[in-house]
Order: C-alpha cells, then structure tokens, then sequence
C-alpha cells in the first residue's frame, strides 16, 4: 500500500454543509483504517472542535491523529500524546489585535473549551463556532485575557475586505508570521512557518515515511501547500481554482462523497 497516511481537511472537504461525514465516506475511511492507514484529521479547527469526529471515527482505537490549529499542534488519538506543538509568539498578540480593530476585523482565539473573543455578536465569529459546533466566551480586552499559550489567533471579517487585509497583514509581519485566508471570511495567523504540511512532514518523518506515502485531500488555500507536498494532492470538486489547478486529482464535492470517492480509488482499490 502507498499511502499510509491520509491527511484531510475537514470544512468543505470531509463534512458537508450539515457538518457531517456522510454515510458512504464514513463506511470507506472505516475500511481504510481498519486496513492500517493512519488517517489525519488536518484542520484550522481549534482540537476541541475536531474531537467529535476524530470520536466518530474511532481514531482512538486506530491509531489516527488530529492535527489542528493548521499545523499548530498534532495529537495521536490512541495515545493522546502531543506529537507536534507550535505556540503562538506571545509577543504578537498585542500588535495583531491592534492591527486587526483597526482594519474593522475581528480577532478570536480559543481555551479549553471554546473560542475567546471581544465581539462575539460578529456573524463570522458565530460562523467559526457553528463550524466547530462550540461556545464562544467574550471578553473585554483579548491580548490581557490571554495569559495561556495559543497556537494561533482566527481574524474574521468581510470577505470583500479580506484579500487586502491579508495582502496588509503579510506585509506588516513579514519573517514573524505565517499568514493566509482558509476561507473568505477567515485569515489564519500562525507561528512563522507553520502549516499544514510543515507538520504532516514532522509526522511523516517519526514514522519513517515520506510525502509519497502521504494522500491529502483539501479544498481551501490553506490546503495549498499540504497537497503540493503529499504524494497525491486531492482537490475537492468545490475546491477554489487555485487548489484545483495545483492537485494531482480533482474528485467530487463535499457534498457528494468526494473524498469517500477518492479513498476508494486510491486506496482501497489499489489495495485489491
């Protein structure tokens, strides 16, 4: 079997617009772990919001991981060891903050239990919670909150606002951050150098394998480098062009079992 690892985004990608793993994808990501491919469940998603599905798919009792924060952090679901941890430079909360109330933004970041905010009437703050289905605590002043690590800080906004605010923000902290848009209303701001694929390679690396042992399947920007470095790069059918032009394979949309669809072509057929 070449791909040992099957690293999946989760939003537009794994769950359709319910939020939901479909019956037919779930029945094929089953086969694929109960035949030893160790499957990543690779998100933006703070890990109290991939949890449940990691649950769902029983990646406690196969083996699988939950990398979250996009990149900022890996968890082995049977071990419930941290594999990778990435924090957020302490330092930069402040400036971020401020950048981000100046350009009319909203910064939120997460704790234990849900995501940290100082509006939380926002309707994309209210997005990324419906999303990773958790509560949302507001606070009045978010960098004197943060007192914790964190692994990143989710600026949301209007999504006509959002490339120039990014085209800004990868200026202004250019060699400090990691920087780019998971989807229109949100702009990821990570640890310098941190994505996706920097630590699905770390992963790789522990257990000996190589990208082309790597199957990712994506649909957002963030995706971008996670499925240029993986073996075989797999764009969903409602991925964005950039996504799409850059994947080894384009499959069906989240809403018609595309990455269910690209798991049996690729790795239970192959298999056979």
């Amino acid at each position: 079997m070449q791909y040992k690892v099957l690293a999946l985004d989760l939003d537009g990608t794994l769950t359709n617009h319910d939020k939901i793993i479909t019956p037919y994808t779930k029945q094929v990501l089953m086969q694929a772990a109960e035949r030893g491919v160790c499957i990543v469940l690779a998100s933006g998603r703070p890990t109290v919001g991939i949890e449940p599905l990691a649950r769902e798919l029983a990646l406690d009792t196969y083996g699988g991981c939950i990398l979250s924060y996009n990149g900022g952090k890996i968890i082995d679901c049977k071990t419930g060891q941290t594999l990778v941890q990435h924090a957020f430079p302490p330092d930069l909360i402040e400036p971020v903050c401020t950048f981000s109330r100046y350009w009319n933004v909203v910064p939120l970041t997460y704790d234990a239990n849900g995501i940290v905010t100082e509006d939380p009437a926002s309707p994309y703050v209210q997005e990324e919670a419906r999303i990773c289905k958790i509560p949302v605590r507001k606070v009045d002043d978010l960098p004197a909150e943060v007192t914790y690590p964190i692994n990143k800080l989710l600026l949301t906004g209007d999504p006509a606002d959002m490339p120039h605010v990014e085209e800004l923000m990868q200026q202004e902290f250019a060699g400090k951050l990691s920087i780019y848009r998971s989807q229109p209303f949100f702009i990821e701001t990570m640890p310098l150098g941190i994505e996706k694929s920097a630590s699905l390679q770390i992963l790789l690396r522990a257990k000996g394998l190589t990208a082309e042992n790597l199957m990712a399947c994506g649909d957002g920007w963030n995706d971008l480098p996670m499925l240029k470095f993986a073996g075989l790069g797999v764009a969903m059918g409602n991925a964005q062009p950039e996504v799409k032009a850059a994947a080894d394979y384009i499959t069906a949309d989240n809403e018609h079992d595309g990455v269910g669809l690209a798991v049996e072509k690729f790795i239970l057929r192959e298999e056979n």
